[in-house]
């Protein structure tokens, strides 16, 4: 009897000590509880070539390079409407963790100026991976070496009919808001011409179809370096800082006029999706971030390296919401 009952007390004390242990477990395996069981869909709001294109399909390629990821990233452009399908698509994935997006700042003009029914609180965020810079550009064949010689040609032609054109991604959007800000600024006027990515933007601005563009640094740094286009300033308060990019005056160093403007690199999910799935995407992200081939491009494209989640990536992106619609009610912009 006495053996029995301690073996009993034995079972009893083993069975306390597992169910202890077991306790403990979601805990530490909350964060990795869930993994993708289809392909993930990259939901990029505009044309293929542009700055959003390449940095999706950078992702995508990372994830699967370094199999951070069971499934593959999918990416998807969907650009009609300014980014508006893209935007539309995702919200109506409410719940799914297999679909993710990319945004630039279309995320707060798009619905500002079309009135679509979206707003970016209708997503999860997941994290802001940089800020991107724009660069006033022009054919390389032009006479123009600054950007004082550039805008005072564009000056002698503002009042005519053949006003010089500006090319930028949509209507209404970043590129098209600095378009404004020069004319406000320096009393000029352009022909603004809206393309549906940026690539598709220094493509025409090589061909000489548009007189110059607005484009992020890694929209233009191809034709850059086979010496087919010129930047003449940087619309930022200090100069990029990293290699021959150096070289690249400010806007206000160039024209004396202080504009500038950095636009998100962020990444969102499908509205409430579970906070292990957005868990996941975040740490997926941040690993990303981390690569050598991530740091590489944004080295090369000139990108602010800006990781950010949670909370304050919520913070910086209702700022933001709150500075664009001052800008575009400022420029006539906004849904009437």
């Amino acid at each position: 009897m006495r053996g029995s009952a301690v073996a009993k007390t034995k079972r009893i004390i083993t069975l306390i000590a597992l169910a202890l242990v077991c306790q403990d477990l979601p805990l530490a395996n909350a964060a990795s509880a869930w993994e993708p069981t289809r392909p993930i869909e990259f939901i990029i709001p505009a044309g293929t070539g542009g700055g959003a294109d390449q940095m999706a399909r950078l992702i995508a390629g990372i994830a699967e390079k370094n199999k951070l990821s069971p499934r593959p990233l999918i990416p998807v452009n969907k650009s009609g409407g300014a980014g508006a399908e893209g935007f539309l698509y995702i919200k109506e994935k409410k719940a799914d963790p297999h679909v993710i997006i990319i945004t630039l700042s279309n995320l707060f003009t798009t619905p500002l100026h079309t009135g679509v029914p979206f707003n970016w609180k209708d997503l999860t965020p997941l994290a802001r991976m940089a800020l991107d810079q724009f660069i006033l550009w022009v054919n390389a064949e032009t006479p123009y070496k600054t950007a004082k010689e550039y805008l005072a040609a564009v000056k002698e032609q503002s009042g005519g009919g053949n006003r010089m054109k500006m090319g930028g991604t949509g209507s209404a959007q970043e590129d098209q808001i600095i378009t404004i800000q020069l004319e406000q600024a320096l009393g000029v006027k352009f022909t603004y011409v809206p393309f549906k990515g940026g690539g598709e933007v220094c493509v025409n601005l090589v061909g000489k179809h548009i007189d110059s563009t607005v484009n992020n640094p890694a929209e233009c740094v191809s034709h850059w370096r086979a010496g087919r286009v010129r930047p003449l300033g940087v619309f930022d308060t200090a100069r990029i800082s990293e290699g021959d990019w150096k070289a690249i005056p400010t806007i206000k160093e160039a024209l004396g006029a202080d504009i500038h403007y950095l636009m998100l690199r962020g990444i969102f999910g499908a509205p409430v999706i579970p906070k292990d799935a957005a868990q996941w995407h975040t740490d997926l992200l941040k690993k990303v971030f981390d690569s050598a081939d991530f740091k590489k491009y944004l080295t090369e494209g000139a990108l602010k390296p800006a990781f950010v989640t949670g909370p304050e990536y919520v913070k910086w992106v209702d700022e933001n919401e709150k500075l664009h619609r001052e800008l575009m009610a400022k420029e006539g912009l906004l849904k009437k």
